[in-house]
């Protein structure tokens, strides 16, 4: 059984290793701030989460393996919200979009109010 753990911890950690290296690399080679903070929030997120997640099977006891989902609830809830309100008050004090984007969101949501 223990082995079985083992193998299970060491898969979500490099899983979330892995997500972790995607998001910084996405923050370095993505054009604008907001390709940058989607990296970041999406992959990050996710990366987190599954090294939250192996801590608390690692751990063995019940108190940190629930910590861990307290924490991996907090980064689902906290991530995306977060990212979305820096995009868009970047977006209101007029930081520019990448010159190939072809549609932005916020322009148009405030030409419908």
């Amino acid at each position: 059984m223990a082995y079985v753990v083992a193998i299970l911890v060491s898969v979500l950690m490099l899983g979330g290793s892995a997500f972790a290296l995607t998001a910084a690399i996405g923050i370095l080679r993505l054009p604008d701030l907001y390709t940058r903070m989607h990296a970041a929030s999406k992959a990050g997120t996710v990366g987190a989460g599954l090294i939250f997640l192996a801590v608390g099977i690692h751990s063995g006891d019940i108190p940190t393996f629930v910590r861990a989902l307290a924490g991996i609830l907090f980064f689902i809830l906290t991530a995306p919200i977060s990212a979305h309100l820096l995009a868009r008050a970047a977006h209101e004090i007029g930081y520019p979009l990448y010159e190939k984007t072809v549609l932005d969101d916020l322009d148009s949501r405030d030409d419908k109010a």
